[in-house]
């Protein structure tokens, strides 16, 4: 890659990281006074506040939990990068952090902390195998503007 190149992008990148910490940190600073003001133990009282997990999540995460002698969780976070500027990172996880949020459907528990909750909060996470690959993907995000093919990465709205 030419040095030019380089000197022209960085400030255009330079400027997004900025956007998306900004973003993020408002987010945290929303997601902390939305859980000083309300108990995490109150059940959720609408649709659009809940993370919804879809039967093809559900069927993959038993069959994984299966095969493990303790029984894991699924849980989503949220990152500043990919190519729409945020992603969804999924991981197995066997423990809660206190600023989590647990969603459970069927037996099987969804994990977002506060900060990603805001970014994904309404959103269906699904299971889908295609000939490339297979993966968790979070299938409708009502926080989401746009994103890439991948699914993997998003924009949120403003």
């Amino acid at each position: 890659m030419s040095r030019s190149l380089v000197k022209r992008v960085a400030p255009y990148l330079a400027g997004r990281i900025r956007e998306n910490h900004r973003l993020l940190n408002f987010s945290s600073a929303s997601a902390i006074k939305e859980a000083s003001s309300s108990s995490s133990s109150q059940p959720e009282s609408s649709s659009n506040d809940v993370v919804h997990l879809s039967d093809n999540c559900i069927r993959r995460m038993k069959e994984l939990q299966s095969s493990e002698p303790e029984k894991k969780m699924l849980r989503l976070g949220v990152e500043t990068g990919g190519c729409s500027g945020f992603q969804y990172k999924f991981e197995l996880d066997n423990r809660t952090n206190p600023d989590d949020r647990v969603f459970e459907k069927n037996g099987v528990k969804l994990v977002v902390d506060n900060v990603s909750y805001d970014l994904v909060k309404g959103a269906t996470i699904d299971y889908e195998e295609e000939l490339i690959r297979a993966a968790f993907v979070v299938a409708v995000n009502p926080s989401a503007v746009g994103g890439c093919s991948c699914k993997s990465s998003f924009m949120v709205k403003l």
